[in-house]
């Protein structure tokens, strides 16, 4: 019998996941035929159908895509959980390095920001009278469907594909000490990678002041891939206060708090909302200068939460790791 059958939190996400799949195709089958149909200039009897239709799909997508992001964060609990199933798994860092693991986290993560991207604009098209982004929405709907469906696929074959009797590696050896220097990127050493961390932080900071929406961009998403290799590992080992404990996952453990639910939650809306100011950057609607405001917020959250660790641990040892 499949692993996938061993863990209650499994069955509920995969019903969940198949309950929220089933309603996304019918809003798709319906955007569709929407779309097709659809001129805002007329004022047909089919046009007012199609408004009053569409208001009802835009409801069910809405509350689809909400709980898809909700489900993600479940996902990863689950994978979590599914640990205690898997031999030789400590967290959900050996399961995800199975086949088909780290591409349908990698595909999750990437929806996410497009779901958000699509709750935007829905805000956005819901205060004007005229539906003037209801057909770009409903596009883009269509193509986030697609994209769901390739991770509703995957979803089956990474979890159909956990092994039961066969060892997976854990965090320890997948992350392991004597070969950091080889996994951080530009064959940089701990020093360096936190030194250049705390530089692009600054470099964020002046540029969210100043509204250099591209660079700004740019810098975000190269502080969030040096932002990776920084906490695990470097951050990590103070979150678990052991110098040789070097993983990404194990901080999403009850034993800490969940606190890494909190620390990769504030990385990854603070990118969000850096790409939301380039996204709509010309659009006049919007109070652009919210999403720069935003960004910031959560990537010093982020800064703060990581940096947390390192001073409570010095504080408390006088000595660092």
């Amino acid at each position: 019998m499949s692993s996938i059958f061993l863990s209650n939190e499994i069955l509920i996400f995969l019903f969940l996941q198949t309950t929220i799949y089933t309603l996304l195709l019918i809003s798709f089958i319906y955007s569709i035929t929407i779309l097709r149909d659809w001129d805002f200039k007329k004022s047909t009897a089919l046009q007012y159908k199609l408004e009053k239709r569409s208001y009802l799909v835009i409801l069910i997508i809405s509350f689809s895509l909400f709980i898809k992001i909700l489900l993600f964060f479940y996902f990863i609990f689950s994978i979590d959980n599914l640990s205690h199933f898997v031999v030789g798994a400590m967290c959900a860092a050996g399961i995800f390095s199975l086949e088909y693991g780290e591409i349908s986290l990698f595909l999750k993560l990437t929806n996410l920001f497009f779901i958000g991207i699509w709750f935007v604009l829905n805000s956005l098209d819901l205060k004007r009278k005229d539906y003037k982004y209801t057909k770009i929405k409903l596009l883009l709907f269509i193509f986030i469907f697609i994209c769901l469906t390739f991770e509703y696929i995957l979803d089956f074959k990474f979890l159909l594909n956990i092994p039961l009797n066969k060892a997976v590696e854990c965090c320890s050896v997948i992350f392991e000490t004597s070969s950091i220097s080889s996994k951080i990127p530009f064959g940089l050493v701990n020093s360096s990678l936190i030194l250049i961390f705390y530089i692009l932080f600054v470099l964020i900071v002046i540029l969210n002041i100043q509204k250099k929406s591209i660079l700004l961009l740019f810098f975000n998403i190269l502080f969030v891939y040096i932002s990776y290799f920084a906490v695990t590992y470097f951050f990590s080992t103070y979150i678990y206060e052991l110098p040789t404990h070097q993983c990404p996952f194990c901080m999403l453990q009850s034993e800490y708090y969940f606190i890494g639910y909190f620390i990769w939650s504030a990385l990854f809306l603070g990118l969000f909302f850096s790409i939301c100011s380039v996204v709509f950057y010309r659009n006049n609607s919007l109070d652009i200068y919210k999403f720069y405001k935003l960004s910031l917020i959560f990537t010093t959250i982020f800064v703060f939460l990581v940096t947390f660790f390192v001073l409570k641990y010095y504080v408390v040892n006088g000595v660092f790791l």
